[in-house]
């Protein structure tokens, strides 16, 4: 089987990257210089020549606040990139995983967001990843859509690491406590795009780590893991002054991840743990 993952020097691309090569694929690592995915000649050639089996797009634009100025970048990693990306891999037969997020619901449903619930993002980054996953199904290729959530993990700069940095200062920190999702470790979300793309059930997924909380709950979690002791305080949206408006719902229905693959992710306190523990002197 041979694997192409685009933006594969971020955090989420090194953990893909890192699940199919232990599973002995042949694995074609590529960073935004090796295939800019905005340009859609060169995704058709570099597609074209390594003719992958599967394509799974890890390259996005992940800065919520600052998408609300850069509009244009947003729309071109994000939307642009998933469709060019999904014509190359029409033509040449290959699969293609595009990763997309809870943001691209408004956060109003009192319970969880299904996979054919109506996207209604707040945001410009949530539009920006709305538009790149109706281009997919525009383009009528074969594609695994994978909404996840929060992503925390190795390879990159995540709230967990960011709250660890901020409480070696001492003092207080405030997080926010009035949005609710499901933290996700990339490690397990890793794992189970490899194993949804054995599967041929091509479609729309959900997957996150199991359970919700705030980011305050989050932030409370670390710290307990962590040992340290610092005065953490909760705070509103609102009073953040965040350019970027967020939904106050995004937790994830999972069904039919189970049903498709056999499992769902372990709890995200224990992906928590695990994660912590692989952080050197945390």
């Amino acid at each position: 089987m041979r694997v192409m993952v685009t933006g594969a020097a971020g955090m989420l691309g090194r953990a893909v990257t890192a699940e199919y090569a232990g599973r002995k694929a042949e694995v074609i690592a590529l960073g935004r210089h090796e295939l800019d995915v905005t340009d859609l000649g060169r995704a058709r050639r570099v597609i074209g020549a390594h003719r992958p089996d599967i394509v799974v797009n890890c390259a996005a634009y992940t800065n919520v606040d600052g998408a609300e100025t850069e509009i244009r970048r947003a729309f071109l990693c994000n939307g642009l990139g998933a469709r060019n990306l999904a014509v190359a891999c029409r033509e040449t037969g290959a699969v293609l995983v595009h990763i997309s997020t809870d943001y691209v619901f408004d956060g109003k449903k009192s319970g969880p967001y299904g996979i054919y619930d109506d996207p209604r993002p707040l945001n410009v980054y949530g539009s920006s990843k709305l538009w790149g996953e109706r281009a997919l199904a525009l383009i009528e290729g074969r594609y695994y859509l994978v909404r996840t959530s929060w992503l925390f993990g190795p390879g990159g700069n995540n709230f967990v690491t960011t709250l660890l940095r901020l409480v070696q200062g001492g003092g207080e920190v405030r997080v926010v406590n009035d949005q609710t999702g499901s933290p996700t470790y990339t490690l397990d979300l890793a794992r189970a795009v490899a194993d949804l793309t054995l599967t041929g059930c091509c479609g729309i997924y959900h997957v996150t780590n199991q359970g919700n909380t705030t980011w305050y709950g989050f932030a409370e979690e670390i710290l307990k893991k962590s040992d340290l002791r610092i005065v953490l305080t909760p705070c509103s949206t609102e009073e953040t002054g965040r350019p970027a408006r967020r939904p106050q719902n995004s937790v994830l229905d999972p069904f039919p991840l189970e049903e498709t693959v056999g499992y769902l992710l372990p709890a995200w306190q224990d992906a928590l743990a695990r994660y912590m523990d692989s952080i050197p002197g945390k």
